[in-house]
């Protein structure tokens, strides 16, 4: 009988460390777990920050290539042809009997 109560005493106390360690376990996957989430918010966060400073940045090129396309700070009336001048170039006139047969002989 001694043995038996020596063996019973010994399997409580084998159950009882067993489920503390499964406590520990469960409470540091729960803490891991909210860690994870942390970690998860703070790179979306850095990625949201990444994506919008790489937005604002196209936004400051497109404004910069408008500014060039509409031409409206260039003064570009140094570089007009004056339109007299033109009257005394002679006009070239094109030649239509453009043909490839001497190619193919």
């Amino acid at each position: 009988m001694n043995k038996v109560v020596k063996l019973m005493v010994i399997m409580t106390l084998f159950s009882i460390l067993l489920n503390a360690e499964e406590n520990n376990s469960t409470t540091e996957t729960n803490s891991t777990a909210t860690n994870m989430e942390q970690n998860t918010t703070i790179i979306k966060e850095d990625k949201s920050k990444k994506h919008l400073a790489e937005q604002i940045a196209k936004e400051k090129k497109f404004a910069k290539e408008q500014r060039f396309y509409q031409g409206d700070e260039y003064d570009l009336s140094s570089h007009e042809v004056d339109s007299d001048s033109l009257d005394s170039i002679e006009v070239i006139e094109p030649e239509y009997d453009f043909s490839m047969d001497h190619v193919y002989d």
